[in-house]
């Protein structure tokens, strides 16, 4: 029998937001949403936004693709679109809960690599990698080592995730590698830029609607239990607070405080949509052709 792996923070974190997504609002989709042209900011609102999204990212995927690599599937919603459209698409996912679900969507046509992308071993070979939101949990130089291996010679690897924008300012928002670093590190691989847009502006709405939950719905219920825990266990919840105040202060910072806006995730972040193509030897170019979204 083999050894049980730790579940981490994030999967957990992911298998929570599929739930209750799910249960409650009806979206399919993990990623963010695509806003703009009229559609109004709002959790009503959200399944449409991330429609777009998926719509943007498969408007993309250039002529001759025939199969994908979906690397961090999520639930497989986005590799179900694919297939429906006659693509071949494997896919990459740690999380044994996301993964059946993924398998229950896809069928026995897809391929399930459940493992980390760094750990994925297979003698397939594909015309695309795809990481929708899943590039920044990956260290730059293991994606880019393993799409190397994995993406035939002409084919590509498409990048729509959160970066780190150029800036000495810090804000509470986690996550994404450094925009100038990930520039830097794809220049010493054999890929060649083809498209790289900035849809920072369409995406940064999903932020206003986080902090609206957050503050309206997440808190006001946090507040009710730590009360309700109070007037039950007054000893027990006022030794809790003391012992772990630092842990609640840094997540009140964190959450709670601000600084989770549309406003803040444009000064701090920057999303990107990218798109190279994997040269035939060589150190590959970059530059061919930057425009925004």
């Amino acid at each position: 029998m083999g050894k049980k792996t730790k579940k981490s923070s994030r999967e957990f974190g992911l298998e929570v937001a599929a739930i209750c997504g799910k249960h409650f609002f009806k979206l399919d989709h993990l990623h963010y949403g695509y806003w703009g042209n009229g559609l109004e900011v709002g959790i009503a609102n959200l399944h449409r936004a991330q429609e777009r999204y998926t719509d943007f990212l498969i408007s993309h995927i250039p002529k001759g693709v025939e199969t994908v690599l979906d690397v961090g599937c999520g639930e497989g919603y986005i590799a179900k679109r694919l297939v429906d459209k006659g693509y071949k698409v494997d896919c990459v996912s740690p999380s044994p809960f996301l993964s059946e679900r993924a398998r229950e969507l896809l069928g026995a046509g897809s391929r399930i690599y459940e493992c980390g992308y760094e750990e994925l071993e297979t003698t397939e070979r594909y015309d695309m990698a795809m990481f929708s939101e899943s590039f920044q949990y990956i260290g730059l130089a293991e994606a880019l080592a393993q799409t190397v291996r994995f993406v035939n010679d002409g084919g590509y690897l498409l990048i729509c995730d959160v970066f780190k924008a150029d800036t000495n300012a810090s804000g509470v928002m986690g996550g994404g590698h450094k925009l100038r670093r990930f520039y830097d590190r794809i220049g010493r691989y054999p890929f060649e830029l083809v498209e790289d847009i900035d849809i920072t502006e369409q995406t940064a709405p999903n932020m206003d609607i986080l902090d609206d939950a957050l503050k309206n719905v997440v808190q006001p219920v946090l507040d009710s239990g730590v009360s309700f825990l109070g007037g039950r266990y007054p000893l027990m919840t006022k030794f809790l607070r003391w012992k772990y105040r630092r842990r609640i202060e840094k997540l009140n910072d964190k959450y709670f405080n601000g600084g989770r806006r549309s406003e803040d995730f444009k000064k701090y972040k920057t999303y990107r949509f990218f798109l190279y193509e994997k040269v035939r030897g060589g150190e590959g170019r970059r530059g061919l052709r930057s425009i925004r979204g």
